[in-house]
């Protein structure tokens, strides 16, 4: 099974994620490929999607939210996140899910 993208960046990492908005709840669910797969409750309108996605992202990891950025994909599904101030293996026990770690 492959990793998870996670890969370090100067005082943080990137993350992938692929996000399916408009769900019944924002929430990890597992994988998707490589990616860390993530359920949004916001609709992919004026950026509201991707702001639920940064949100949940710093709140998960007990980081403001101006250490969360997005990187790539704003009007994708894929999307790369720049989180500062946690490492690789912080932001993997926070967002992998136990069973997607294995």
């Amino acid at each position: 099974m492959s990793e998870v993208a996670i890969i370090p960046a100067g005082d943080g990492v990137l993350v992938r994620v692929h996000v399916q908005p408009r769900a019944a709840r924002t929430e990890v669910v597992g994988r998707h490929g490589d990616a860390i797969k993530i359920r949004l409750r916001a609709p992919p309108v004026d950026g509201a999607a991707n702001e639920e996605l940064l949100r949940f992202m710093a709140e998960r990891l007990g980081l403001p939210r101006s250490a969360v950025t997005l990187a790539r994909g704003a009007t994708a599904r894929a999307k790369t996140v720049a989180v500062s101030g946690r490492s690789e293996q912080a932001v993997a026990a926070a967002m992998v899910p136990p069973a997607a770690q294995e």
